[in-house]
């Protein structure tokens, strides 16, 4: 049963990235990088090409550490915490990797919380890690 993280080129998805690896590992399974992006009029060529090239950037370091992996980026114009859901549902997940970044209530509030949607609706465990100071 894969392992799933949700990535973005962020701290805290480097991290969660990293702790996916070791979680693949040690369970001998299959890794899912999932890279969401909503598209729509607000998405450039420049971010189109940017968000490629990130991932093309991850498929060569997992395929160097050797990691049985598949990366999907996926902008179909869905939250992210959708997208991870939905995939882990799919794929028949054992677990999903997340990173965490601190928000002010204020933020949580305007912006929502994909990290809270993950867990709340996640049908297997989820994992969420602090990125790396």
């Amino acid at each position: 049963m894969p392992v799933v993280v949700g990535f973005v080129p962020t701290n805290e998805g480097r991290t969660a990235l990293r702790r996916a690896v070791e979680e693949a590992s040690l369970r001998n399974e299959k890794l899912v990088v999932i890279s969401s992006n909503r598209g729509g009029e607000r998405f450039t060529d420049a971010q189109a090409k940017g968000f490629d090239e990130e991932l093309e950037k991850i498929k060569a370091e997992l395929s160097a550490k050797s990691v049985d992996h598949e990366v999907r980026g996926l902008v179909r114009g869905n939250d992210p915490s959708e997208d991870l859901v939905e995939v882990a549902e799919e794929i028949g997940a054992k677990l999903i990797v997340i990173g965490l970044r601190r928000r002010s209530p204020v933020g949580k509030l305007l912006l929502g919380s994909n990290a809270q949607r993950i867990l709340l609706d996640a049908k297997c465990d989820v994992l969420a890690v602090k990125a790396d100071a």
